[in-house]
């Protein structure tokens, strides 16, 4: 059957068949990570983003093509996860952008709509690299479009986009040594091929055969803690979706900062507020909900509406099992606040205890979305937030988020490391009152610091020179991979003798989980021998998936 234009209904059922495809395939893009480490992330943390689309079209129906690309976009956005995850919804974002006002798209304007969010996703990373995700969406859409003509059918131009995804993403390695090096292709480019084949099969009658989903967390609040005596302490978690209407204003031209600012002005917080196509997206904390929604419709009208109490959602020791069980309420207000990422009791425990004021639990396998980056910003209640995602995987999503943010000007340092955070901790000084100054500190100190990783090969492997066997120990820095032997102890020895330790002092050995007396003990004798000037401390950091993480100052 020949189809040759695109509502919003079969739209919506063609994203969900293709979240549906990715999920099936998670563990599969998960395997293609170029370190034979871990990991996880890729194919999982797309397929989260996904679900986030998933979820903002429950039980929403339209035939507005505009409308349910809006809906996707925004679930995407909140729900992004990791590089790829981002990258992916900032496709979809601009996707979005493209079908703005249409109802129906034939092949000519969808293919318009994915140049739009190629341009897009290319814009949100700094320095796009060729032979990834982006590389595979842009090769696909430059090849779908330019066989568009009159006659070409939505199932034609799937079929083109996905026989130029699949050559394009075969030539990944070509483009990018390290994935030659590894023989593996791109793990986001391969996500994204299953992404749009799901689509493709819902569009050709086909079923696509897919994993259950997550089960949703409900919380169901304890109404008992909030009674005739209790009194309003937090105020009420406000969001809505407002469709601006022209006969109350310029739909097109009204300006969701405006609105924001007018929500400050009411005594608002933690304002989340923006806008696509003609609809406004708001999250507010506000103690009178009823005056902020009757200001907002003088603009237009409710689409979706949330008021909570969360006075009882405070009642609860942890947010959504995301943040440290000490630090889920609100904190009292300052001028300057930090939110840093962390794994394992210990880190967690040292990066508080140098003046991080809420963790974001996450790192390597475990991505936080950019909707626990917005709590985490809530919680930390300051004018100005300085964020440390300390993992290369992770600093988008933090910038994602940061953007969305309308509560503070959160600023997201490009700390990769556990060791660039833990640097960045140690110089923490908010003395001055200047915040660029404070920023510039706190990049200084993370500019001349070295991490060093230990940990265990998920599968036999050869890159950096190392004939590496699955279950191996490895130690590498940065994307090197510099030891490789068959205990903990002795690979990180062996890092340690592959780092450059010139002119350094300090050496923290951060051990992990399954580290033993003997890995350590291994590791003290190798220093005390070997660097005899050097400085060494311990700590306990219980973190997962690593034996160790030396940060080297």
């Amino acid at each position: 059957m020949a189809t040759y234009e695109l509502n919003g209904a079969l739209f919506a059922d063609m994203v969900r068949g293709g979240a549906g495809n990715l999920r099936a395939n998670a563990k599969t893009v998960n395997d293609l990570n170029v370190f034979p480490i871990p990991d996880g992330d890729t194919g999982d943390n797309m397929s989260l983003t996904m679900e986030g689309a998933s979820a903002e079209l429950r039980d929403i129906a339209s035939d507005s093509i505009s409308y349910i690309a809006d809906k996707l976009a925004r679930g995407m956005l909140l729900g992004a996860r990791g590089n790829s995850g981002v990258i992916l919804s900032q496709l979809f974002a601009g996707i979005a952008k493209g079908l703005s006002g249409v109802d129906r798209a034939d092949a000519a304007a969808l293919g318009n709509a994915f140049t739009l969010g190629v341009k897009q996703a290319y814009a949100a990373v700094m320095t796009p690299t060729e032979g990834t995700i982006l590389t595979v969406a842009r090769e696909a859409t430059e090849y779908a479009t330019a066989r568009i003509t009159e006659k070409t059918t939505l199932e034609d131009f799937f079929s083109n986009f996905i026989r130029e995804m699949r050559a394009s993403l075969s030539r990944t390695p070509d483009l990018l040594p390290i994935l030659k090096e590894s023989g593996v292709i791109d793990s986001g480019g391969a996500g994204l091929v299953y992404v749009i084949e799901g689509m493709s099969k819902i569009l050709n009658g086909e079923a696509v055969e897919a994993a259950a989903p997550a089960a949703p967390v409900t919380n169901t609040p304890d109404f008992s803690t909030f009674t005739a005596d209790s009194e309003m302490t937090f105020g009420y978690c406000t969001e809505f979706l407002l469709q601006l209407q022209n006969s109350k204003v310029e739909a097109d031209a009204f300006s969701a900062d405006t609105l924001a600012a007018e929500l400050a002005d009411m005594g608002g917080d933690s304002i989340v507020c923006f806008k696509t196509g003609t609809i406004i997206k708001v999250h507010v904390h506000t103690m009178t909900p009823g005056a902020v929604l009757s200001h907002c419709q003088q603009y237009g009208e409710f689409l979706t509406l949330k008021v909570e109490n969360m006075t009882l959602q405070h009642s609860d020791t942890t947010i959504d099992n995301r943040f440290e069980d000490s630090t889920p309420e609100r904190q009292e207000h300052k001028a300057f606040g930090v939110v840093a990422v962390a794994n394992g009791k210990g880190i967690k425990e040292t990066f508080l205890s140098l003046g991080a004021d809420v963790i974001v639990e996450g790192g390597q396998t475990m991505n936080p979305s950019s909707e626990d980056f917005l709590a985490a910003f809530d919680t930390v209640n300051a004018d100005t937030v300085f964020v440390l995602p300390n993992n290369s995987n992770i600093v988008l999503t933090a910038r994602q988020a940061a953007a969305l943010y309308k509560g503070a000007d959160v600023r997201v340092l490009n700390s990769k490391t556990i060791g660039d955070g833990y640097a960045a901790l140690t110089m923490l000084d908010f003395e001055s009152g200047d915040a660029d100054a404070i920023e510039e500190a706190l990049t200084d100190a993370m500019s001349g610091v070295i991490t060093g990783l230990v940990t265990q090969s998920v599968r036999d492997s050869h890159l950096g020179g190392l004939d590496i066997a699955k279950n191996d120990y490895i130690g590498f820095a940065g994307k090197e991979m510099l030891a490789d032997a068959k205990t903990a102890g002795e690979a990180a020895c062996n890092l340690l003798a592959a780092l450059d330790m010139t002119d350094r002092e300090v050496l923290i050995a951060i051990c992990g989980k399954d580290t033993t007396a003997a890995d350590m003990d291994a590791v003290r004798a190798f220093v005390r021998k070997t660097y005899p000037t050097v400085e060494l401390f311990e700590i306990n950091g219980e973190q997962d998936i690593y034996n160790f993480i030396f940060v080297i100052e």
